[in-house]
C-alpha cells in the first residue's frame, strides 16, 4: 500500500528544453505526498514562478529553497540581489508554497526545515586567503557564472554570514527531528567528487558543518553539484537530488531513484 512520501528534486534547470521531460515526471503518488524543490528552477523570475505554480498544483506541499540561478540578474533585470530574493519568496508565499522565510512544515512529526546560506569561499585551502584561492581558481581558468550575475548586485559574503546568524537562531528552536533543506551542502565531503576541486569556493560554508548533528537531523538535503546520489558524514545521510542538464542525467544507471524519496511514512 502506497503511503505519503516526502519526495526531493533540485536543479531542474527547467529553461533547457530537454529537461521539461524529466520535470514532466515529478508527479505524487499518494495524495498526501509533499514535493522538496532544492533551488536552480531557472533563472528567469517568470519561469520560476511558472515552474513553481505546477509543481505546487501536483502535490499536498511544496517547499523550496533558491539556489544561486535563482539569483542571477544582469542590469537590465527586474530584479537584482537580495530584492530578487524578496520578491520571490512573496511568490511563493501567493501560491502556498513554505520558504525559508516561513514556519518551517512539519510532515507527520519531523520538521522540514527549508535554508538559504549561500557560500562564503571558506571551502578552501586553508593556507589561502579569499582573493588567493579565486586567483588560483582564475588560473586554472574556474570562474563561475556567479560572479557575474550575483557578485556585482550584492556583498556575497556578508549576505552569507547574515544568513547563518539566523538561520542558527531559527532552528535552535526546533525540538526534535529534522530534515535540512538547502541549495549548498552543508559539508564539504560532497564536493571532494567534484572534477575540479576551485569550484568548491562557489558549494557552501564552513560555518554550516556542525548543523546536522546540532539539529537531530535525519537527512540532509541538497543540490547544486550535479552528482545526484547520497553519502553519509557522522552517520547521516546527506542527499544530492540534482537533476541538472541532459548531458548529465542521460548518463544516469538505469536503478537511479528520481525524484528522491526521502522520507515515507510508513503505512
Amino acid at each position: 500500500m502506497v503511503s505519503p512520501t516526502l519526495w526531493a528534486v533540485s536543479d531542474l534547470h527547467s529553461a533547457v528544453k530537454a529537461n521539461q521531460s524529466k520535470i514532466d515526471l515529478i508527479q505524487p503518488q499518494h495524495e498526501g505526498d509533499w514535493l522538496i524543490v532544492a533551488g536552480d528552477v531557472a533563472e528567469k523570475f517568470e519561469l520560476i514562478v511558472s515552474v513553481m505554480e505546477t509543481l505546487a498544483q501536483r502535490f499536498a506541499k511544496v517547499i523550496w529553497v533558491p539556489g544561486n540561478h535563482e539569483l542571477f540578474s544582469s542590469e537590465r533585470s527586474r530584479y537584482q540581489g537580495r530584492d530578487k530574493y524578496v520578491a520571490l519568496v512573496q511568490a511563493m508565499r501567493d501560491m502556498g508554497v513554505a520558504t525559508p522565510e516561513d514556519p518551517y512544515p512539519i510532515f507527520h512529526g519531523i520538521t522540514v526545515a527549508p535554508l538559504f546560506t549561500l557560500y562564503d569561499y571558506s571551502f578552501r585551502p586553508g593556507s589561502l586567503s579569499v582573493e588567493e584561492a579565486l586567483q588560483k581558481a582564475r588560473k586554472n581558468n574556474i570562474l563561475m557564472t556567479d560572479e557575474f550575475a550575483i557578485r556585482p548586485f550584492v556583498d556575497i559574503r556578508a549576505w552569507c554570514w547574515e544568513r547563518l546568524a539566523y538561520t542558527t537562531k531559527r532552528l535552535s528552536r526546533v525540538h526534535g527531528k529534522t530534515i535540512l533543506v538547502n541549495h549548498w551542502p552543508l559539508v564539504r565531503e560532497p564536493t571532494h567528487r567534484l572534477m575540479h576541486g576551485d569550484i568548491a569556493l562557489w558549494c557552501g560554508t564552513r560555518h554550516t558543518r556542525s548543523w546536522p548533528k546540532r539539529f537531530h537531523a535525519q537527512a540532509v538535503v541538497y543540490g547544486h553539484l550535479h552528482i545526484p546520489g547520497s553519502i553519509r558524514v557522522d552517520g547521516i545521510p546527506h542527499i544530492e537530488v540534482s537533476l541538472g542538464y541532459p548531458r548529465e542525467w542521460q548518463r544516469w544507471p538505469q536503478d537511479q531513484r528520481w525524484p528522491y524519496p526521502v522520507w515515507e511514512v510508513n503505512s
